[in-house]
């Protein structure tokens, strides 16, 4: 079945589906908008075609998302802070004829540039009624869902940013989203009474992972794009009574350390997820001691796999603190060592996490090559490092381009930040390797405090020198007032290595 159609066939027809702000989308409202978008979809391009979608999160994206796998069409989602040369390499590369965009988006003169030059039509939202099209009325299809083959057409293709910089397009088929989706809704334990905030983008896999699970729950989403403003999102947590939030490490790292996040009281606030990122377990532990009785899922995937790879049980994380769990009930989830053959557990050694499954996507778009090096035989070589423990439980010890190379040791930037992280000035850290004439590379730290005193480079080293072999030591300090980051909240490790690079940083000894 088209993954759009089956997402939207559970909930109740009077029943809340999407809230953003004063407006509240029911699911009759939410099948018949798609129904009416896809329609026109089906009727203005040919099957298979990729059509790119750029708003924020509201409802116009949900319906828009939607309407383009529903019509049998590959959508490709792009971020509304889209910059004109990757958006033509983009836009190119996929030889898109049609875009969609909310009123925002579509006032962006680099995009209307981009666009124009490209030879690409516009359809933008009503900022009157966000569920249609302001553009006159286009002619519809007979029908508004097409069949697909469910393991091969595509539904979407979500574009990152590899190492090199360049765009690459994951291939993610609607068996992929419908078997992730499945997996997620069951550990969760997902009920039509759920509704959970996104305050992630929707142009991001987790973010939509949390869509995609709630709507096949027949549940209800928040959307809350104020971020920017904390304690108003805890305000909207509560007054919408949400029981579940799902965030990026730095979004609970804000919540922890500015604003009383743990001071407050959401007594319908059933799961927290965490993804994207290793959270360092100082903030875990707060967040166990603080909510006691909210269940915590710490959680592990790449966009490779749709959305999710692992998780960890909430029962669990007292005693495997740190772990990324197990593989999902439908993945196969691996550790292996140079030989591809799987690390014995409780041995210690560190090998790659592998991983095979209905979530796992088809490659890269017209890359092979790339495809060929990640993808290999069916099977996701994440490029990750781990660890599996006696009872199997994943432990991932870093990723295999961050690990700082110092006078032959291979230092994992995580396990420093967790120290740096252990005090309670610190909003945020994070650790890179910078050329050192002597070590190679050597440690560098980059913090971030919650306030404006109370922190210098002398207290983040004299801590780290109580807790750290000398080798591990950062030899440079940088306290900074943010992280870069991309519009998912991720940090930019690459940025903070070309920032080092362009100023000169250079190692200058060891602390000891």
């Amino acid at each position: 079945m088209n993954v759009a159609t089956a997402l939207l066939a559970t909930g109740k027809a009077s029943a809340p589906a999407v809230i953003a702000g004063d407006v509240e989308v029911t699911y009759e409202q939410l099948r018949d908008a798609v129904g009416e978008l896809s329609a026109q979809i089906i009727a203005a391009s040919g099957s298979g075609d990729r059509v790119g979608l750029v708003a924020e999160n509201g409802p116009f994206f949900v319906v828009a998302y939607l309407a383009v796998i529903q019509a049998g069409r590959c959508v490709v989602p792009l971020p509304t802070a889209v910059q004109a040369d990757w958006l033509t390499t983009v836009a190119a590369g996929t030889d898109m004829a049609l875009l969609l965009a909310s009123g925002r988006a579509s006032r962006d003169e680099d995009l209307r540039a981009v666009l124009g030059t490209a030879d690409i039509a516009i359809w933008v939202e009503d900022e009157v009624d966000p569920l249609r099209l302001s553009t006159p009325s286009r002619a519809g299809s007979d029908v508004s869902t097409v069949d697909v083959d469910t393991g091969n057409d595509l539904a979407a293709l979500f574009f990152t940013s590899g190492s090199t910089g360049d765009p690459k397009g994951v291939m993610v088929t609607h068996r992929n989203i419908e078997a992730n989706t499945t997996d997620i809704a069951e550990y969760l334990g997902l009920a039509p009474t759920d509704r959970a905030m996104i305050v992630l983008p929707l142009h991001y896999c987790y973010g939509l992972s949390v869509l995609h699970s709630h709507l096949a729950a027949g549940a209800s989403v928040v959307l809350n794009n104020l971020f920017m403003f904390p304690e108003k999102v805890l305000d909207d947590l509560a007054a919408r009574e949400c029981t579940n939030f799902a965030g990026v490490p730095s979004h609970y790292q804000i919540l922890l350390r500015k604003t009383r996040f743990t001071e407050r009281e959401f007594p319908s606030l059933r799961t927290l997820q965490q993804a994207g990122g290793k959270l360092p377990e100082p903030f875990l532990r707060e967040l166990l001691e603080a909510l006691p009785g909210v269940q915590l899922f710490v959680m592990y995937g790449q966009t490779e796999a749709t959305a999710r790879l692992s998780y960890l049980p909430p029962q669990r994380l007292a005693d495997k603190l740190g772990s990324i769990g197990q593989g999902l009930p439908s993945t196969i989830l691996e550790v292996v060592d140079e030989s591809g053959v799987p690390v014995e557990p409780g041995s210690g050694a560190v090998g790659e996490v592998v991983a095979t499954g209905d979530n796992i996507t088809t490659g890269y778009w017209r890359d092979p090559d790339t495809t060929a090096r990640y993808f290999d035989g069916g099977r996701l070589r994440t490029r990750d490092l781990a660890t599996v423990d006696e009872d199997g439980f994943i432990f991932i010890v870093d990723r295999a381009r961050d690990f700082i190379k110092s006078m032959g040791n291979r230092i994992s930037p995580k396990e420093i930040e967790d120290v740096i992280a252990e005090l309670p000035q610190v909003v945020e850290v994070a650790v890179i390797g910078v050329p050192d004439e002597i070590w190679g590379e050597a440690v560098r730290a980059v913090v971030v405090p919650a306030s404006n005193d109370g922190l210098d480079e002398s207290v983040v080293t004299a801590h780290c020198n109580a807790r750290l072999p000398n080798y591990k030591m950062p030899s440079q300090v940088e306290i900074v007032d943010r992280l870069p980051k991309n519009e998912a909240g991720k940090v930019l490790k690459a940025a903070l290595r070309k920032q080092a690079s362009e100023s000169g940083a250079m190692a200058g000894g060891r602390n000891g």
